[in-house]
């Protein structure tokens, strides 16, 4: 993987652009905080350890695992050393495009579906696949018409593995996995607003204990979880990054008591909204830090 990772060293500490379709690459080193949208991500050096609701799971160089709905996450990166960051690549997964695997009935091998957010080995052909597919950034007038033939490959590779089942599930416009997706999409964008589970259940056309089942099932959360998560993260980014004390903060976010804000946030990220604020500007630490995508 050494070529695939010099390619990918030129990312920022930010998820970056690749100028290929639904390809990013990140280089970091520190903090692992945002909302992952559906994507198949990559280790490619280095590891990540994630909390995502009450599941947490760490992430080897050389295996890649599925984010199958938008998910509010935290967690820690761990460079493999000195000069040698956490290096990754994903792909966002289009559902049209997994179901035209499908309907084209290129995958002939069903496989169990492995619990969300596992990580797997990726196999050498799916590695080979992304280095061509990176490989692309530098050849501009290949990509057009290279890089869906590549994308489609590496969604091969996936659907024949252990995550294959999840992948199916997602090219599936009346699935579960669409169906908590309008919430989750309902809840981010009103995540500062209170609300009440029956109309999401109903916009999700499930009765409330289905939706409350496989909601936890998918984001393991529950929808209140959920949106307390997306809350959290955004106001640690806007104590980074913005002037607000901890109270307007909390009340930005959508809280109503600067002391719950307070307690939940300390629970959530280990130290209180100040304290942990002071931590993050400190010059060490900004400049090792991987930014704080929210993504709300």
């Amino acid at each position: 993987m050494g070529e695939l990772r010099s390619i990918v060293m030129r990312a920022e500490s930010r998820w970056t652009d690749t100028g290929l379709p639904r390809v990013a690459m990140v280089q970091a080193e520190a903090c692992a905080d945002q909302v992952y949208q559906p994507m198949l991500h990559l280790v490619l050096q280095g590891s990540k350890t994630l909390s995502i609701g009450n599941q947490i799971s760490t992430y080897d160089s050389g295996t890649y695992f599925l984010v199958p709905v938008d998910v509010p996450a935290t967690g820690q990166i761990h460079a493999s050393g000195p000069d040698l960051p956490y290096l990754a690549i994903s792909l966002t997964l289009d559902p049209d495009v997994i179901a035209t695997l499908l309907i084209d009935e290129v995958v002939t091998t069903e496989q169990p579906s492995t619990s969300d957010f596992s990580a797997v080995p990726a196999p050498a052909e799916m590695i080979d696949a992304w280095l061509r597919m990176m490989r692309l950034m530098d050849r501009p007038n290949d990509a057009p018409v290279l890089a869906p033939m590549i994308e489609r490959e590496i969604l091969f590779r996936a659907l024949q593995g252990p995550l294959g089942g999840t992948l199916r599930e997602i090219a599936r416009p009346d699935g579960r996995l669409a169906q908590v997706q309008r919430a989750t999409h309902w809840i981010r964008e009103h995540y500062t607003e209170p609300f009440r589970v029956e109309p999401l259940a109903t916009m999700s056309n499930m009765s409330v204990a289905a939706f409350y089942r496989h909601f936890k099932a998918v984001t393991a959360m529950t929808p209140i979880q959920y949106q307390k998560q997306l809350r959290l993260l955004r106001a640690r980014w806007l104590l980074m990054f913005d002037t607000l004390d901890a109270a307007s903060v909390a009340f930005t976010v959508g809280y109503e008591s600067a002391s719950q804000f307070s307690r939940e946030y300390a629970r959530l990220f280990g130290l209180p909204p100040a304290r942990d604020a002071a931590r993050f500007r400190s010059p060490t630490v900004t400049d090792s830090v991987a930014v704080i995508e929210t993504g709300v």
